[in-house]
């Protein structure tokens, strides 16, 4: 796989590159990461030829969309391709429980599916990048909002489409049933499907993949290595942001172990996995450090002989 490949989000002009930088850990997921090492981050994706970069607002309570922002509007605009969230304004106050952030924040997230709540998303959004424009927008996580986000935040998103304001609509999710509703509505240029078409969960693939295919919406995949067990796999490890449960780190140990047979890293097999789906035009990776983006443009491109995968599939 050529994770630096150009390839089109359905049948808009926006590129992306084939393999995405995630950013959601240079604003402090877990742990702090300092403004330098946020933007050596991202100006290693772009030395290395990645060329997609993808946040919200509500990473890092709007730091990582600061932090991003400050690499990338320094370069030419036509030059990459970045996607953003919304659904969620940041505002003072008690909002969204936000433990897993470890930088301190005066604000936090509150949920808004409002057609007037996305406009205003995406206006603050572009501030704190100090951009013009986004080229993908994301419905984000609106699992429980599906009322407000269908009758209005995905109109306006497809208005803002039309009006020349973003390139692409698009919704996030970590679950593929709420995603496939979405796509049905026939408004949609891709979808972001987070831990749900990975070495460990393929659901995804049960119906939203084959409904993506047949209908030209691009699949983005996030997550691939479900919250870091496919990365690591360990007692400690953690499965969709809990602490994995003991069967279902004996499978990640078992695929390891094929792998390892193979001279081939668990985390190479989990990057490239969802590129064996024909639905699926880009991985998204979350880094937080120069050495993780050279890491994964390295498992993006290591040959995975196809002995292997037959294995990993039984």
């Amino acid at each position: 796989m050529n994770p630096i490949e150009r390839i089109p989000i359905g049948s808009t002009g926006v590129e992306v590159t084939r393999l995405g930088l995630g950013l959601a850990p240079i604003g402090g997921l877990y742990s702090p990461v300092s403004a330098e090492q946020a933007y050596a981050t991202v100006e290693r994706g772009w030395d290395l030829g990645i060329r997609y970069f993808d946040v919200a607002p509500l990473y890092g309570n709007g730091l990582t969309e600061s932090r991003a922002g400050h690499v990338l509007s320094r370069k030419k605009r036509s030059d990459f391709a970045l996607s953003t969230k919304v659904g969620r304004l940041l505002r003072p106050g008690g909002g969204e429980d936000q433990g897993i952030w470890a930088e301190a924040a005066d604000v936090s997230p509150v949920f808004d599916f409002s057609a007037s709540g996305v406009v205003t998303s995406y206006e603050e959004s572009l501030a704190r990048l100090g951009l013009d424009s986004a080229d993908i927008v994301h419905l984000h996580d609106p699992d429980d909002h599906w009322a407000a986000a269908s009758a209005e935040a995905l109109p306006q998103l497809v208005k803002m489409r039309a009006e020349g304001r973003i390139g692409a609509v698009s919704a996030g999710m970590n679950q593929a049933a709420m995603l496939a509703g979405f796509v049905r509505t026939g408004q949609l240029d891709s979808v972001l499907l987070a831990g749900r078409y990975t070495l460990l969960d393929r659901s995804g693939a049960d119906e939203l993949l084959p409904l993506c295919l047949s209908r030209g919406v691009s699949v983005i995949a996030a997550g691939v290595f479900n919250s870091g067990l496919l990365a690591d796999p360990s007692p400690d490890a953690t499965f969709d942001y809990a602490p994995v449960d003991r069967e279902t780190l004996d499978r990640a140990l078992a695929m390891q172990r094929i792998c390892a047979g193979y001279r081939v890293p668990l985390r190479a097999a989990a990057l490239q996995f969802p590129f064996r789906h024909p639905a699926v035009t880009c991985v998204l990776v979350g880094v937080r450090s120069p050495d993780e983006v050279e890491d994964a443009v390295k498992m993006a491109t290591l040959p995975i002989p196809e002995e292997l995968w037959k294995e990993l599939d039984a």
